[in-house]
């Protein structure tokens, strides 16, 4: 035992060497680990910002005055006058992505009593911005309308006041998920390429045949690049939390960082064991990329950190079960969002180490298989 763990240890510290000596690959973990997290959290956002809104204002009224008044930047950049006959235009040329159209006698028919029609007219092909827009035009014009009845003496606003409350996320911020989405890919991403591009490499420089030579077993192999690799990568998490997360972004984690590293490395461990699997089917890099790329961008995509689990077909949430991307999603928003304990998100820790392990047994089996055909040879 205490052999094969030296074994271990000395084949995974000639891998980090290999690591540091591959000057393309260094700059990618760094690049992938600070400026793409800050750029994707600080650029990319799903938020309403200064959408652009046209109005077109048939009433000339006091309360369409107000409605034009509440729509206010930053969610939305001050609204443009339009006639009515030039609707059709500006929607055509994507001019606006908001048209309110307030009718002829709308304050008066409101007054009377009766139920007249304000048209928002929505550009869907800003999908985000159309839903979330939506609703924020009828919270306003509701809005609205109450307070311009109510100083007229009449009340229509309904018994119940809602309050709401946004637990984890106050301020409804998306750079903090997107910072956090953006370190899991890329935690996915680079454990595959590295230990995947490390099996790889040994064939095709042709250092196979000198590990057959020695007196080592395929699972020591194994065991030195996920270790080694996988150090890689613990690192430069950490230091992107730390660094990039909280100093440049700003981002308050609520959770122990200590409890979402040790959840790291089993994630890492399961995923580097799948990338091991990975490169054993594939005899080429070019290859490697080829089935690896499409495999981290469904892990990415489907794992829970775009869209909800619950949201997506029964057979998908099935499949999607076995992939330790879904729990490590569910384990990293638990932590570092919710603050939850240990005693909370064992359960997917768990997960991942089984699925982990079953990688690892079909990884271990055909990289011995890959050695066997390697010595024929």
């Amino acid at each position: 035992m205490g052999r094969w763990a030296a074994n271990i240890v000395h084949l995974g510290l000639k891998e980090l060497a290999s690591v540091w000596r591959d000057r393309g690959m260094m700059v990618f973990i760094i690049w992938a680990f600070t400026g793409a997290i800050y750029l994707v959290a600080s650029g990319a956002s799903t938020e309403m910002r200064n959408a652009s809104v046209g109005f077109v204002d048939g009433d000339q009224s006091q309360l369409s005055n107000r409605i034009r008044d509440a729509v206010r930047p930053p969610d939305f950049a001050p609204p443009v006058s339009l006639d009515r006959a030039e609707i059709d235009h500006a929607m055509d040329s994507a001019r606006f992505t908001f048209i309110i159209d307030v009718p002829p006698r709308f304050e008066q028919d409101l007054l009377a009593g009766r139920s007249p029609t304000l048209q928002v007219i929505v550009d869907a092909t800003a999908m985000t911005q159309a839903g979330i827009g939506t609703g924020y035009f009828s919270q306003i014009v509701n809005g609205e309308i109450e307070r311009f009845l109510e100083l007229r003496g009449r009340q229509i606003s309904a018994p119940i006041a809602f309050t709401i409350r946004a637990f984890f996320n106050p301020n409804l911020e998306d750079k903090r998920h997107m910072a956090v989405m953006e370190i899991v890919n890329n935690v996915c991403m680079l454990s595959i390429i590295l230990v995947g591009a490390a099996v790889v490499r040994e064939r095709e420089h042709g250092t196979i045949e000198h590990l057959l030579v020695m007196p080592v077993r395929a699972s020591e192999i194994v065991f030195a690049k996920i270790w080694a690799n996988g150090l890689v990568v613990l690192v430069a998490v950490l230091l992107s939390l730390i660094f990039v997360a909280k100093g440049a972004l700003g981002i308050t984690i609520n959770g122990s960082i200590a409890v979402y590293m040790m959840g790291a490395v089993v994630f890492i461990f399961a995923v580097m064991a799948l990338g091991i699997m990975l490169a054993t089917i594939t005899p080429s890099m070019p290859q490697f990329a080829l089935l690896a790329f499409p495999t981290v961008i469904v892990m990415e995509v489907l794992s829970g950190g775009m869209t909800p689990i619950e949201s997506m077909p029964g057979y998908l949430q099935m499949i999607m079960s076995a992939v330790p991307s879904t729990h490590y999603v569910k384990f990293s928003l638990g932590v570092l969002f919710r603050d939850a304990p240990l005693s909370i998100v064992w359960h997917e820790i768990a997960w991942m180490a089984a699925l982990g392990a079953i990688y690892l047994v079909i990884a271990l089996g055909r990289f011995r298989a890959m050695l066997e055909n390697a010595s024929g040879a």
